[in-house]
């Protein structure tokens, strides 16, 4: 292993710029003669737009225009589509509810946009915006989730409002398994909505040429490729040839910029409207209020175990929140991400999930780090530490007993997955030793003695990465395929760029990327450029969400390479005068098998470039595109063990202490992957302990700010002590299953399982902030 090849840790190349202050965000992006943007909002969580008047902020000096949904609507814009459908029990489709980029009759959450000005300043926009005079007519919201489905309809066509009543597995089966179990545990759980908050809010810059009809956006995506896609094929703001989407470097997404907002729609086109170039970067406020929200689950459900204490059935009963619309991939969150992984780890036979979609008035809810995976995880996991507590078993021996074993792969689960291939036997037994688990009952009496209550918990996680096969996703409602591009243009000097449909937004692909191209050619890592988030520049891919990129997009950059190698092995034969089955490629060369003949890497791409001495059969140019579409998911998997501290005076946790033992496959940078593993592990502590986005009856958001909203810190969180096993994925070239989102998977039923250890469980639900604790423990 060389010192910047796969395995190394090679320090993050990205973050030089980005510690300097020399980053490119959209907002660093200008344009000459540029307008700024401010967007009108609902102050009502439901409420019939009357009449909106902007004769006042059109007096405004340097004010161009007001826009409004009614505009919008008029120029025949369509919907913002959600991009997978749904089917129901009964098989019909999902009921998707019409979603217009600018509401132009009804609002239907607080912050939904229904206006844009625009003007030269931004504090002029921000002046108009105040003048607009707008009517409403209030409505009653519908916030409440569990009543939503009894309520008013907020949508018209949208009986009970009711999105999809869908199903999985086999009810009957799991039925009679928990009618015949020796004992049956039953827990009611609620996952907590959560606001994203990335570092950099979201911005949108739109440019439009109207000598060539051509436009550009610059925005904050994770997949610019969609967005192009679906601003142009469904929202048709212009034909995909003449629309540009570059992201530049974005300020971290964690799923909430996968998706196609309103905001940027209206921009790229409020430019062409007013034929200058269009800017808007969300305030933190509108960040709140706006952004896709994640989780916010109910769920009852019911875990069976013979005699022995072995898993016969699991039933789970869940309704989950969208939000006022269906988001680009809100519909799957619930679904095919969350109850395809109810099996976790383990060999249970039966299984049945039911889970009712539900629309409300509040911001749309979708994709957050993990999406449907943490909340599954959370299901599984705490009902199996409740049902250890019932039995008065180990909860780590319960998992043993339970868990697929090496030898049972590849593992067909009851609820439509093939697992590949794993060892949780391994990440279990390296977490308890890491944790001291031994040694935990003498730490217990020690808090104890100390006036405090002392906790710990397991959770033992799977989740499915890579988000493809492409036929499979299709089949089960996915608008698009998920395979990735790819493409690695040798330069006659011998130096490389790559692009690729991969998208970067914190990940480090700047670095990993490198490690793997420059490994496979045997140059200097230095030598390879990587490109990303321009469709003007980069084959159509499919963007950066649930783990996919270096499983995916980096196995169609091997599948790249390879091909390149065949080419250079056939050049080499010629210049070499051997036969092309003698010329092996080693290390940066290619060399006559059994001979002292070789020719570098660099003088093979010299001679593609000149072909002085060519094969006259082989084109000239050293470049090759691939799109990799995988046979399956992969399946990353590990043991996470949380160490809890309680002051039963005030009800403060302390998480003391956090192990996490993950099988990610190979591992191409092990620092970065450490990176991610802490930084998902913090997002899981915050939603477990701090974080929670709550509305009041009236739909207003009162957790719109951080003096309400409570993020993890430094002091919230112990030093983690992480660590990997290796199985190997079966099926992509780089052996790799993914590692961006375990931390976030693993960490929160963790955590939950190691306070409840502390308190009782008393219906805790999350966050545990002290006042809950403190309820909890005094009744």
């Amino acid at each position: 292993m060389s010192d910047t090849g796969i395995g190394a840790s090679v320090r993050r190349r990205e973050d030089v710029r980005f510690i300097t202050g020399s980053g490119r965000y959209t907002d660093d992006i200008n344009q000459p003669g540029q307008t700024y943007a401010v967007f009108l909002r609902s102050p009502h969580a439901r409420a019939k737009i009357s009449a909106v008047d902007s004769s006042a902020a059109l007096a405004v000096n340097g004010v161009h225009a007001v826009l409004t949904g009614q505009d919008m609507a008029a120029d025949g814009l369509g919907d913002l589509p959600c991009g997978w459908l749904v089917k129901q029990k009964d098989g019909s489709d999902m009921v998707s509810a019409p979603h217009p980029p600018l509401a132009h009759t009804v609002a239907n959450y607080v912050g939904e946009p229904y206006g844009i000005v625009i003007a030269e300043t931004l504090a002029a926009a921000r002046e108009a915006a105040e003048l607009v005079m707008t009517e409403f007519d209030e409505l009653e919201p519908i916030v409440d989730l569990t009543g939503a489905r009894g309520a008013d309809q907020i949508h018209e066509g949208v009986s009970g409002n009711l999105a999809y009543d869908w199903e999985l597995g086999e009810k009957a089966a799991t039925e009679a398994a928990l009618a015949g179990a020796a004992h049956v545990t039953r827990i009611d759980l609620t996952n907590n909505r959560l606001i994203p908050n990335a570092m950099e809010p979201r911005a949108a810059l739109g440019v439009y040429e109207s000598a060539t009809g051509e436009h550009t956006l610059y925005t904050t995506s994770q997949n610019p490729h969609l967005e192009r896609l679906i601003l142009s094929a469904f929202v048709q703001v212009a034909p995909e040839h003449k629309l540009r989407v570059v992201a530049p470097d974005v300020g971290g997404g964690f799923g909430s910029k996968i998706f196609v907002y309103a905001e940027e729609t209206a921009v790229i086109w409020a430019a062409r409207k007013v034929g200058r170039p269009v800017k808007w970067t969300a305030d933190r406020s509108e960040s709140f209020l706006a952004d896709a929200h994640g989780r916010d689950h109910v769920t009852h459900a019911e875990l069976g175990l013979d005699a022995d204490g072995r898993f016969v059935a699991l039933k789970v009963q869940t309704t989950a929140n969208l939000g006022a619309y269906l988001s680009t991939f809100g519909s799957s969150v619930p679904t095919y991400l969350y109850g395809t992984l109810l099996a976790g780890q383990y060999a249970t036979p039966n299984i049945y999930v039911e889970v009712a979609g539900v629309y409300t008035n509040t911001a749309p809810v979708d994709a957050y780090r993990g999406a449907g995976r943490p909340e599954a995880t959370y299901v599984v996991e705490r009902i199996v530490e409740t049902a250890a507590r019932e039995l008065g078993r180990d909860p780590a021996e319960l998992r043993r007993l339970n868990m697929i074993r090496p030898d049972q792969f590849p593992y067909e689960t009851p609820v439509a997955l093939v697992y590949d291939t794993g060892d949780y036997e391994a990440s279990l037994d390296r977490a308890l030793e890491h944790v001291d688990y031994a040694g935990f009952p003498a730490r217990r009496a020690a808090s104890e003695a100390a006036g405090r209550k002392r906790g710990i918990g397991f959770a033992c996680y799977i989740e499915a990465c890579g988000l493809a096969p492409s036929q499979l996703a299709i089949q089960l409602g996915a608008g698009v395929g998920l395979y990735e591009s790819g493409e690695i243009r040798v330069n006659p000097t011998g130096n490389v760029t790559v692009f690729t449909g991969s998208h970067s937004h914190g990940q480090g692909h700047e670095t990993t990327f490198a490690q793997v191209v420059s490994d496979k050619f045997g140059i200097p890592f230095e030598d390879v450029e990587i490109v990303h988030g321009d469709t003007g520049r980069v084959e159509f891919g499919l963007g950066t969400y649930g783990s996919r990129s270096l499983a995916v997009g980096g196995s169609a950059l091997v599948s790249a390479a390879d091909k390149l190698i065949a080419k250079g092995r056939k050049i080499a034969a010629h210049m070499l005068e051997a036969d092309v089955d003698a010329v092996e490629f080693s290390d940066g060369q290619f060399l006559v098998r059994d001979s002292n003949q070789a020719l570098s890497f660099g003088e093979v791409a010299f001679a593609a470039y000149v072909p002085t001495n060519y094969p006259t059969d082989l084109e000239p140019g050293f470049s090759e595109k691939a799109f990799y579409d995988p046979e399956n998911f992969t399946y990353p998997a590990g043991t996470h063990i949380a160490e809890v501290e309680v002051d039963p005076a005030t009800g403060v946790v302390t998480l003391v202490n956090f192990v996490a033992v993950d099988d990610f496959g190979h591992v191409i940078n092990p620092m970065i992957v450490d990176g991610q593993v802490h930084g998902g592990v913090a997002q899981g502590a915050g939603q477990a302990l701090l974080e929670h986005g709550i509305y009041d009856d009236f739909g207003q958001l009162v957790t719109g700010s951080y003096m309400d909203y409570c993020m993890p810190r430094a002091d919230d969180v112990p030093d983690f002590l992480v660590d990997t096993t290796v199985t190997p994925c079966t099926h992509n070239p780089l052996g790799v299953k993914g590692c961006g989102e375990a931390g976030a998977i693993g960490s929160p039923a963790a955590i939950m399982n190691a306070v409840t250890d502390a308190v009782g469980d008393n219906g805790l639900s999350m966050p545990a902030t002290p006042e809950k604790v403190w309820r909890a423990l005094h009744g």
